[in-house]
């Protein structure tokens, strides 16, 4: 759902603007409370997991295609406020680097992509997971959270194209058109999200952001058997532990970016589907980054779409986790016993 340039007037693309740093700028605030030494490193992960997600277009309807948006996982992962700045770097990566979003509507693209799948995604996931507890309630809210946070960003877009859209829609048809196609999407979404938190919560679910309160305590198998380990407690231990999962994490991230976007769908997402249906796909300008070497992710400079995605990776990583490190708590951000998880 990367909103090119060309496609919302100056004030639009201002205003939204101005929205998406005043979110920015209230995040780096808000994270205090959910970063600290031990989460921090997770952000940069979460992010790059989200970039190298994000270039595996899958098939929704015929010559459609959707991908990850992840506001809805960065949150539960994470929590709300880091994952707006989760979101924000991956979409500034994409814009400045490969050509993906424009700049001029970056804004635009941080307020829907990020602000408002981060705030619907948990908002619905922590309203299902006080009506269903448990470990099935946390899966099934990632699911729900996402799937619903992916329509509703496209009928802001929506509402936003109406109010300062360079083209003249008939905005029910084109709401109904994005909403619809945008369902399929979020049900992807919200298989993906589902999978990978629940994955996260079957190894390490103190790392689950979401969880907190519903998880219980992290237990590592040594040689000399099994030992249940608080978040605080044995810092060697559990720090062994979280550098394992890390590595594996951007082992698997390299793995999706490196590998298997070679077999993503190139059909058009379904921004682009709806606006050359609408007759509105005309009004896209050309990107102000269009030479750079890994525009369309390395297509502009013959490199391979794998290349490309590993050194995208890359970039997420370090700059997202230079923001979260700035932004963290030194030492414990909680009070021992907020990690108690009982699953």
């Amino acid at each position: 759902m990367h909103v090119p340039d060309g496609f919302f007037n100056a004030a639009v693309s201002v205003s939204a603007g101005a929205v998406a740093a005043a979110g920015v700028a209230v995040c780096l605030r808000g994270a205090r409370r959910e970063l600290d030494d031990r989460t921090a490193p997770m952000a940069g992960l979460v992010a790059a997991f989200i970039f190298a997600v994000q270039m595996l277009n899958f098939p929704v309807a015929a010559g459609t295609s959707g991908h990850l948006l992840g506001g809805a996982l960065a949150a539960i992962l994470v929590g709300p406020y880091t994952g707006v700045l989760c979101m924000a770097v991956v979409l500034l990566v994409q814009g400045v680097f490969f050509a993906d979003g424009g700049l001029t509507a970056l804004g635009i693209n941080i307020t829907i992509m990020g602000i408002v799948t981060v705030l619907v995604g948990w908002g619905v996931f922590r309203l299902v997971t006080q009506l269903v507890r448990g470990k099935g309630g946390v899966t099934a809210a990632a699911f729900l959270a996402s799937l619903v946070s992916v329509p509703a960003a496209a009928l802001v877009f929506t509402l936003l194209f109406w109010i300062g859209g360079t083209a003249p829609i008939e905005v029910s048809a084109v709401a109904a058109a994005m909403g619809g196609v945008h369902v399929l999407i979020g049900i992807g979404e919200g298989l993906i999200t589902a999978f990978t938190v629940g994955a996260v919560l079957a190894v390490r679910p103190d790392l689950v952001h979401g969880a907190r309160g519903l998880a219980s305590p992290l237990v590592l198998r040594g040689p000399d058997g099994v030992t249940t380990v608080e978040p605080e407690a044995r810092p060697a231990a559990a720090g062994k532990a979280l550098r394992r999962f890390l590595l594996g994490g951007v082992g698997l991230t390299l793995l999706l970016a490196g590998v298997v976007s070679f077999f993503a769908s190139s059909s058009p997402d379904g921004l682009e589907a709806v606006a050359e249906n609408k007759g509105f796909i005309d009004q896209a300008k050309e990107h102000l980054m269009s030479w750079s070497p890994l525009g369309d992710y390395g297509e502009v400079g013959g490199i391979p779409v794998g290349v490309a995605g590993v050194i995208g990776v890359g970039i997420v990583l370090l700059v997202t986790g230079a923001v979260a490190y700035a932004a963290r708590t030194r030492g414990p951000a909680h009070a021992a016993g907020d990690d108690k998880v009982k699953v």
